[in-house]
């Protein structure tokens, strides 16, 4: 599967499992290395950086961006392997959030 394939489907999934945060598909060519997604849920905030497989190569940046942002907000690497597990962070990172 192809990463813009496998990301599609994954905002559908988001969208539908959080309906009333937006999720935000960022521009890679702005600044490299910027994780795919954004997530708004009221005052917090998610980031996802999206790959087709857990073998799938990093790019520039991107562990800089998702460690340096997991000690403000939530961020993960997420393909199809680790998605269940990350969901269920995510589930747990907004449900402490909310309270």
């Amino acid at each position: 599967m192809l990463e813009s394939e496998y990301q599609a489907e994954l905002i559908k999934r988001l969208e539908a499992r959080y309906p009333r945060c937006l999720v935000m598909k960022n521009d890679a060519n702005y600044r490299q290395g910027i994780p795919d997604l954004t997530i708004f849920n009221g005052r917090q905030w998610a980031f996802l950086e999206v790959k087709p497989s857990e073998r799938s190569k990093e790019r520039p940046n991107q562990r800089y961006f998702i460690e340096t942002w997991h000690h403000v907000a939530f961020a993960a690497f997420i393909y199809p392997e680790n998605e269940f597990e990350i969901l269920r962070d995510l589930d747990e990172y907004f449900i402490g959030v909310m309270h």
